[in-house]
């Protein structure tokens, strides 16, 4: 199918989001901002029954108001403010980018930084609007910096820039591929900072508004313009919703003091690769009177308190109004959003105060029309489609050429990695690569007389292989105590070992989804995984404190999505190979190899 008309979708946007950076610009006077307070009650998993007029109409009154370009959070509404917001109320991070705040602070040592309480708060939270992200307890000095990469692709240059960034780092330097189909760069020192901001435009990419009470990486499918089943091709949209939200990476200042970050994806195959019930906004194809557009799941997101799946909002919106439907969700969120205790600051929880239709009727009187139809009954995602594998070699719907998927194992490559992946999309490619939110790399238009060479690249025979054991298929881990204060455990080489432990065990006929995160924060996103490790401390056998693990069995993904539940809590993770095993055996299917290699 081809892509959608979305060359007219809404220039004025940006145009406008524009024209308030540039204000901005010009502004020298400190604004304070203030934040409300509230509660909210819990909800079930599907959509709250209240409606707008159930709800207080002083509630819906906008909490917050632009001053000077910047939004900021009215007087009346400070109390019970939480400590990102006190942070926020006593510089804007954003003024770090608008007025160039960030020379000067890589101009400090990191001993003056901590010397003075707003310098530290610059680095360690404030530069999270920049996408970087102080290592303050594993890696004191050391950033980790999140790119904007909509839709996982990304160019040979790109990657290349990437790898000379890191390698400078020697062993502090790294690179990871996130389960938001993006890139993460480690080992960043402060005074570089500036310069690599500067090599980052020109080469196109940006880490502009990736962390903290941003918009994340909108995803897509990682397949989109090559896939022969594909719906509609998601890179013009997740191309449009990027460039809004960074203003074309200029900063859109409209929407850089939301409650909490804000996960959006646009699906466009079967597969549903993009993962739709675990993101705030998801667009799921659906065809109205003729005209293709997208039906709307909203709320979907994992924290430490609480797990919820993305639910109907019950509208569909045309190619036209992709954008727009995006700005008036995130303008209500801003609005109306708690910023009390920050595991209540979700959307989800806006949703369950204000009830679907309240919501719902908040995000329609945003829209440039103030209308939002209601939901399409003609969805065109199968539900019954057996979703398929993308890493191997595969026939595009260009003749002539094949996509070649390769296993990154637990998407962490170094810097000769990333060279040699560079050089083989520009060899045997067109010099483009796709990520995966599984933490995997495409390579696309590989002509097919060129495959048996690239399959025979060493880096595809040593490293990155694009058949891999088939419980290394889907593993998937976070960043992991090796570099993240959050972390309870390692993660990456863990999953790595217990797997290849597992591998000896057992034998298994299909790929089993295996995902470990460090923390409750869940950015390994366990709930989904068919078995899922999320760390914990516990005690061993001898009573000693112990790295550990609760473990999650039955998460499922694609039109059956469901949300995995414990199945056994904070087990010590020097015995978690002979539980997995007995999961493997009794829920997947697997054979002891003892038993296979008999018969």
């Amino acid at each position: 199918m081809a892509s959608l008309p979305v060359n007219k979708i809404i220039p004025s946007t940006l145009q406008h989001s524009r024209n308030r950076t540039i204000r901005c610009q010009k502004q020298h006077q400190h604004q304070k901002m203030v934040q409300p307070a509230g509660a909210v009650s819990p909800a079930a998993k599907t959509a709250p029954a209240s409606s707008s007029s159930s709800v207080d109409s002083a509630r819906l009154e906008p909490r917050v108001e632009e001053r000077d370009g910047f939004w900021v959070l009215k007087e009346k509404f400070r109390a019970g403010i939480n400590p990102a917001e006190k942070v926020k109320i006593e510089k804007d991070p954003m003024k770090l980018f608008i007025e160039n705040g960030i020379s000067e602070l890589a101009s400090l040592s990191m001993e003056q930084v901590d010397q003075s309480k707003d310098s530290k708060d610059d680095v360690d939270v404030r530069l999270k609007w920049l996408g970087l992200f102080h290592r303050r307890k594993h890696h004191y000095g050391r950033f980790m910096m999140r790119l904007k990469l909509p839709n996982g692709v990304t160019t040979s240059g790109q990657t290349r820039y990437l790898a000379s960034v890191i390698k400078k780092y020697g062993k502090d330097g790294c690179a990871d591929v996130t389960t938001r189909q993006n890139w993460q760069i480690r080992g960043v020192v402060l005074p570089d900072v500036p310069e690599i901001i500067k090599g980052l435009e020109s080469v196109g990419l940006t880490s502009l508004q990736s962390g903290m009470d941003n918009v994340r990486n909108p995803v897509g499918n990682p397949l989109a313009g090559i896939d022969p089943h594909e719906i509609v091709d998601t890179r013009p949209f997740t191309n449009l919703i990027s460039q809004f939200v960074t203003d074309n990476s200029r900063g859109n200042l409209d929407i850089t003091n939301l409650p909490r970050k804000w996960n959006p994806c646009v699906i466009g195959s079967h597969d549903l690769y993009e993962h739709p019930h675990i993101n705030d906004l998801a667009y799921m194809p659906a065809t109205k009177n003729g005209k293709l557009g997208f039906n709307l799941l909203v709320g979907g997101f994992f924290s430490i308190k609480r797990c919820e799946e993305a639910i109907p909002l019950d509208a569909w919106v045309s190619a036209e109004d992709v954008v727009p439907v995006c700005k008036a969700m995130l303008e209500a969120f801003r609005d109306l959003g708690f910023r009390g205790n920050r595991q209540k600051c979700r959307m989800m929880w806006l949703i369950d105060e204000l009830g679907m239709e309240g919501f719902r009727a908040e995000v329609e009187k945003r829209m440039p029309n103030q209308v939002l139809e209601r939901a399409s009954a003609e969805e065109l995602v199968q539900k019954q489609w057996e979703r398929r594998e993308y890493l191997g070699v595969h026939p595009q719907k260009q003749e002539g050429l094949s996509f070649v998927g390769l296993h990154i194992p637990v998407g962490r490559p170094q810097a000769d990695d990333m060279e040699d992946l560079a050089r083989i999309a520009d060899e045997y490619g067109s010099g483009e690569l796709r990520l995966t939110v599984e933490q995997n790399i495409i390579i696309p238009n590989v002509e097919n007389s060129k495959v048996e060479a690239l399959l025979n690249e060493p880096l595809l025979k040593e490293r990155f292989s694009p058949e891999p054991p088939i419980l290394m298929k889907g593993l998937v881990a976070c960043t992991g105590s090796q570099f993240c204060g959050q972390a309870i455990i390692e993660t990456k080489a863990r999953a790595l070992k217990v797997t290849e432990e597992v591998q000896r065990l057992v034998s298994v006929t299909r790929p089993v989804r295996m995902h470990w995160t460090g923390c409750p924060n869940s950015c390994g996103q366990v709930q989904v995984a068919d078995i899922g490790f999320m760390g914990c401390m516990t005690r061993d056998e001898n009573g000693k404190p112990c790295e550990g693990a609760d473990v999650f069995v039955g998460g499922r993904i694609g039109s059956d999505s469901h949300l995995g539940e414990v199945y056994k809590k904070a087990v010590p993770c020097k015995d978690l190979v002979p539980i997995v095993a007995e999961l493997l055996i009794n829920q997947f299917g697997a054979v002891p190899r003892e038993r296979e290699e008999a018969e």
